[in-house]
């Protein structure tokens, strides 16, 4: 199992961008909820924070091993998702990981994501 907590910028001027982007989730998530199976993508949430002038995604996951990577997707939702991705992220500054430190899954839970 993959756990995960990556802050990405979002380049300057892309705010409203990224709220079209995260309506889009939104509206259609009977469909992004279809392609997360192939990713054997247990969780994913994002985060969104404003901070000393600058904006930044956060992406929170738990994948199971083996799955698709979201790039290799020809669903339509992914190759959406990748454009918004293209306009808003900031690709000059790095996604930082932040270290995982303590997981807390009870083992049931744990059990259903395998």
């Amino acid at each position: 199992m993959n756990i995960e907590l990556t802050r990405f910028k979002v380049k300057q001027g892309k705010s409203e961008k990224v709220d079209e982007w995260m309506q889009f989730l939104k509206d259609n998530m009977q469909d992004v909820l279809v392609t997360l199976d192939g990713e054997k993508m247990y969780v994913e949430t994002i985060f969104r924070e404003h901070l000393n002038g600058d904006e930044y995604l956060y992406w929170y996951s738990i994948q199971g091993e083996g799955g698709q990577e979201v790039e290799q997707s020809e669903h339509w939702i992914d190759e959406k998702h990748m454009a918004f991705w293209a306009e808003c992220i900031d690709e000059t500054f790095p996604g930082i990981d932040l270290k995982t430190e303590v997981v807390m899954i009870p083992e049931k839970v744990r059990n259903s994501m395998r």
